[in-house]
């Protein structure tokens, strides 16, 4: 008899989350389990796993909406859930709650996947305060979390004193099989941003928060725009994604008389191909749970230059397969940049080694296996 699991996730953007349910959703043995997926209807979540999951509408889009508890009761009993797994404050809050008091014989069990704890939100004092306390008031209902970083274990261990046997350490990953390296797709990309085939494309991708560092990056590419000038290097830096800090990174570029040298591209779904035409890819964060895009970038063979920081230097071998440069520091992310745009041969051996560590570690056949194991286990 299958077992089925609902998945609820606030899928209002589609950023390494969404990525990894979405893989959780597509690659696990469907004659095992059954699944259902509770989140917005449309969207590129969504259209990524809706032939493998049924999909039932929930939006959770609205800072506290009370109703949302009781459309996932509905959920649990009409669909006789055995196992509910959330992701995200909102989705975990709701399913909490929802699956606490639809709870009969152990069942529904309830998984919770960390990416960034409530501690590290990206909000106002007074938000931070109501979201970590509702974390902690309802931690007691989950029967196991996933994290994705050593981290992240630690935190839920040490500070939320969550008990050792209800944390499983689960890294992120890839279906490597769809991430190779695509040469004719890198030239498109190119020509449609008027890069010439000479110039070093550098880029960072991802949401434009303050988690990502990006006033670093671009205080980087202040000091490497003169350095390059000096060498007589054609470069140009790549900024990929939305979020709130765009418009005042776009106003430090101009001030600082970068236009020319940077494209902000917004928000793009051809992240691979984008990733393809990148001769490097940098990420400046200042806080991390486990960086998709890097193992997308590992993954296509490109050297990565990052900052040194729990979560990032648990996916990235420093020398191995990049380079890791300190938080808050734009002078050594610079040095450390221009070290490898000087040295292509030791650039693209790091993108081999990159490669074969994400085929080796990160490739989502032996993730999703464990996935399968946790659920057989909270049973």
């Amino acid at each position: 008899m299958k077992r089925k699991i609902l998945y609820i996730i606030d899928n209002i953007t589609f950023g390494g989350g969404e990525r990894g349910f979405a893989q959780i959703i597509n690659n696990i043995n469907k004659d095992k389990f059954e699944i259902y997926a509770a989140c917005l209807h449309s969207g590129l979540f969504v259209d990524r796993i809706k032939d493998k999951a049924n999909i039932i509408p929930l939006d959770l889009t609205n800072q506290l909406n009370l109703f949302n508890i009781f459309k996932i009761i509905k959920i649990i009993r009409d669909n006789n859930i055995d196992i509910v797994h959330s992701q995200g404050s909102r989705a975990d809050f709701y399913s909490r709650i929802a699956s606490r008091l639809t709870r009969h014989n152990n069942l529904p069990a309830v998984v919770c996947t960390v990416q960034m704890p409530p501690e590290g939100f990206d909000v106002g004092i007074i938000k931070k305060v109501i979201y970590v306390g509702i974390d902690r008031l309802t931690e007691r209902f989950v029967d196991r979390f996933t994290v994705v970083s050593k981290a992240l274990e630690k935190c839920l261990i040490e500070i939320h004193k969550i008990p050792i046997n209800r944390v499983k350490l689960i890294n992120n990953g890839i279906e490597t099989g769809e991430y190779e390296y695509n040469n004719e797709a890198a030239e498109k990309i190119r020509a449609e941003l008027g890069i010439e085939k000479d110039t070093v494309l550098i880029g960072t991708i991802g949401r434009l928060v303050w988690q990502k560092g990006l006033e670093y990056f671009i205080d980087a590419v202040d000091i490497l725009s003169q350095k390059f000038t000096d060498l007589n290097q054609n470069v140009k830096f790549l900024v990929v994604g939305e979020g709130p800090m765009r418009k005042n990174l776009e106003i430090r570029v101009k001030n600082l008389g970068l236009t020319n040298r940077v494209i902000f591209a917004g928000f793009r779904k051809d992240i691979k191909e984008i990733l393809c035409a990148l001769d490097l890819l940098v990420m400046a964060s200042v806080l991390e749970g486990q960086p998709m895009i890097l193992l997308e970038g590992m993954a296509v063979g490109k050297a990565i230059v990052a900052t040194d920081i729990e979560g990032i230097n648990e996916t990235v071998v420093n020398g191995v397969s990049g380079l890791l440069a300190p938080p808050k520091n734009p002078k050594l992310l610079a040095d450390t940049i221009i070290s490898l745009v000087k040295d292509e041969n030791k650039r693209r051996q790091m993108g081999i080694n990159a490669r074969r560590i994400v085929e080796e570690k990160f490739d989502f056949s032996k993730i999703v296996r464990q996935y399968e194991y946790l659920y057989d286990q909270s049973l």
